[in-house]
């Protein structure tokens, strides 16, 4: 196997499968791409988009083209990282597309399958609507486009009794199911990974995968749902000599476990470093007081995500944590241990049961229970936080998998959508309320990172891409004409207060949008922050209104919106090159997502997953320009090319530079430079005599074949490009 030297990483669709990926091999080869990075390939519901609906661990998925078309690929010559969803299966309609499932459903605690599940029995499942129009035929128990298979034995019963009589219970879909499931989604089941015999059988075709060659490495979705996140990688890393990457979520200032056997995680930390490096933070009081003003909302993004975790937990996990709190084996805890919860500050503190809890892990619980003590009983408290320390294992084991939900949704999906003075910041595990990095932290921050990590700016999963995050970015450096024209469109046209900021923040940064896209994404945000709709509670009245709110903003305010992301985009083009340059050439093995080697404007996901346009791409990398498209094309290539000639572990050197730059050296063979607060540069008269000194040697800018030595003057290093990309010349 060739060593990674940098990923990019591909959503597989039923439209676009393994015969279109392979017309694509010759421009990633020319791109500079060193392993393409597939979305899950396991046989998935028919129509999924995104793949992470398993419902057949034993096949490759047909609809890409099945076992030969994933050969075919393979043989290109370029190698395949695949992405494996370990914690969960989909629970599909009709049910029986879930043969493991069903087989539960049918057979109960004999099922072969019995162990493979989450659950507790009877298993309820949330289908039900408003009606309870069932029907028995074909030996089957249908509701709707629901289908169930029926236990032997209670075929010719009574509909009532024969109802009561299965291994599930039908309940109402806003019910908590009777099964661990992925976060708040009901259609998602738990695995039990941790489980040896369900651990084969779910790895069996992607681990004979890896044996043949034929994949190269592993993305490991949501290791913090399992059981054992520990255990389940020292067993794969048996069987998987490529290297192995974690979706892991880590806040602020955490370090991923150091006993997690695997190369790094899939990059979201090093994603929020780079976008704060190219963020004011002096304009942080006046982006919050806008912010405030605007919304009402308060200005304590603490006080937002406490609200936040503690209304998810009311209208999603009131199942899981009444389930939890019986697990501690104490009555009255209840109060302590909700509160427990919504203080963790992490997705997880890493207990094990039957260990003593490493020194982090107990710092981290004590820390969240002196939190919580403010909020409920502080006796009880201290006595949660003791058992799922050093109590039961069951109740230690799933208080770290209810973190992660609480923590996914409260802050993910509810706190990021209401508290949003630069949306740029409201990222997967970003901290909204933190504005900005220095040069020096961000160096300290990479002198820290593993050379096997994965570094990324966009992916499948991000609220809003790079380049909407370059854009965003520029408001840190003008609050007050910011504040002026929200002031304005406002006046224009108005609907929710706690939607529209984060609405005009959208329509600047995504500009051009279309109506129904600009739709779609106020549809999700609203839902999502839960503050006047959410997706459990529609409101048919409000959402024709954000509709029409979506299309007058557009009609209205549109020109003047152009006009104002025209003079933000001189400046977010230096900020979209320089977070480019910066993460492809920072420690780390770099990813990018699919389409982001030129501008894109995407929003969250569905948005970000539409079909990319190769062809426009193809031909921009025949013949490159000087658009910003083809300023961010000739940056990927150049830098994708140059990780091709360094040693991943190659030393990281921070290099000194103006305030308005970031630079750093890879050991004696790259040097990277890249500008940051553009508009404060062209007011401070630009970069008059500040000088950058290279290292040693002969250097060669691989953007301008332009060579430089020793002292240089900025304004002479980035007079073309606001970056560079250095080599040194060893010739």
């Amino acid at each position: 196997m060739d060593a990674v030297t940098s990923t990019y990483r591909v959503q597989l669709t039923p439209e676009s499968g393994f015969r279109e990926l392979a017309g694509l091999l010759d421009y990633l080869r020319e791109l500079g791409v060193g392993h393409v990075y597939l979305s899950p390939v396991l046989q998935s519901v028919r129509d999924s988009q995104h793949g992470y609906d398993v419902t057949d661990h034993s096949r490759i998925r047909a609809e890409f083209g099945g076992r030969p078309g994933l050969l075919a690929l393979a043989g290109r010559g370029i190698g395949l990282i695949a992405d494996i969803v370990p914690n969960h299966m989909t629970v599909p309609v009709p049910e029986s597309e879930n043969a493991p499932l069903w087989s539960v459903l049918k057979e109960g605690p004999d099922s072969p399958y019995a162990n493979w599940f989450d659950l507790t029995w009877p298993v309820d499942l949330p289908v039900l609507g408003d009606d309870a129009t069932f029907s028995v035929s074909g030996g089957l128990l249908h509701y709707h486009d629901h289908v169930f298979p029926l236990r032997a034995g209670t075929e010719e019963l009574p509909l009532d009794e024969l109802i009561t009589a299965q291994h599930y219970r039908l309940v109402s879909w806003r019910d908590s199911p009777g099964y661990r499931r992925f976060f708040d989604v009901s259609s998602l089941i738990g695995l039990r990974a941790e489980d040896p015999a369900v651990f084969e059988a779910t790895h069996e075709v992607m681990l004979g995968l890896v044996a043949d060659g034929v994949i190269d490495g592993l993305r490991v979705d949501h290791p913090d749902g399992l059981a054992d996140p520990r255990g389940y990688l020292r067993r794969l890393r048996e069987r998987v000599p490529g290297p192995v990457w974690v979706e892991k979520i880590l806040m602020d200032g955490e370090r991923l476990p150091a006993d997690w056997d695997c190369d790094g995680t899939t990059g979201y930390d090093a994603l929020n470093m780079v976008t704060r490096l190219f963020v004011d933070p002096a304009a942080r009081d006046a982006l919050v007081a806008t912010f405030t003003r605007h919304t009402g909302m308060p200005d304590d993004y603490e006080l937002v995500k406490y609200q936040g975790k503690k209304h998810v937990i009311e209208l999603f996990f009131r199942g899981e944590v009444d389930r939890l709190a019986l697990d501690l084996g104490e009555p009255g805890l209840r109060e302590a241990l909700v509160e427990l919860l919504v203080a963790m500050p992490v997705y997880r503190a890493y207990v094990n049961p039957g260990e003593p809890p490493d020194a982090e892990a107990g710092r981290v619980i004590q820390a969240a229970a002196w939190e919580a003590a403010g909020h409920a009983d502080p006796a009880a408290v201290a006595r949660v936080a003791q058992l799922v320390l050093n109590g039961p294992a069951t109740a230690v084991t799933r208080f770290q998998q209810t973190c992660g939900p609480v923590m996914a949704k409260g802050v993910e999906d509810t706190a990021l959508y209401r508290w949003f003075p630069l949306a740029c910041l409201n990222e997967v595990g970003g901290e909204p309320d933190r504005f900005g990095v220095a040069p020096e932290e961000f160096h300290a921050f990479c002198a820290e990172l593993r050379p096997t990590t994965m570094t990324t700016l966009s992916t499948h999963d991000t609220k809003r891409s790079e380049d909407v995050r370059a854009r965003l970015s520029v408001i840190s450096e003008m609050p007050d004409i910011w504040a002026d024209a929200v002031d304005s469109w406002t006046a224009a046209v108005r609907f929710d207060p706690k939607l529209d900021y984060l609405a005009w923040q959208t329509l600047m940064a995504a500009w051009p949008i279309s109506t129904h896209r600009f739709t779609k994404y106020l549809l999700k945000a609203a839902r999502e922050a839960k503050t006047s709709i959410s997706w459990q509670n529609r409101d048919q009245g409000y959402e024709t209104a954000l509709r029409e709110f979506a299309a007058k903003a557009i009609e209205l305010c549109g020109y003047s919106v152009a006009a104002f992301t025209a003079v933000v985009d001189k400046y977010a083009r230096v900020n979209s090159l320089g977070q480019k340059v910066v993460q492809l050439l920072m420690p780390g093995i770099p990813d990018v997502y699919q389409g982001n080697e030129i501008t894109d404007f995407s929003l969250v996901d569905p948005d970000n997953r539409r079909p990319v346009d190769y062809a426009a791409r193809r031909a921009l990398l025949a013949a490159p320009d000087d658009s910003w498209d083809g300023q961010k094309l000739r940056v990927t290539r150049a830098a994708l090319h140059l990780r091709k000639r360094l040693e991943p572990g190659l030393p990281y050197q921070p290099i000194e530079a103006d305030e308005h730059a970031i630079a750093f050296a890879r050991g004696d063979r790259a040097v990277a430079v890249a500008t940051r607060l553009p508009m404060k540069l062209e007011r401070a008269g630009g970069w008059g005599s500040q000088t950058l000194r290279l290292p040693p040697g002969n250097w060669v800018d691989l953007l301008t074949d332009v060579e430089h030595t020793g002292l240089i003057p900025m304004a002479h290093l980035l007079a073309r490009y606001p970056v560079a990309i250095l080599e040194r010349n060893t010739r």
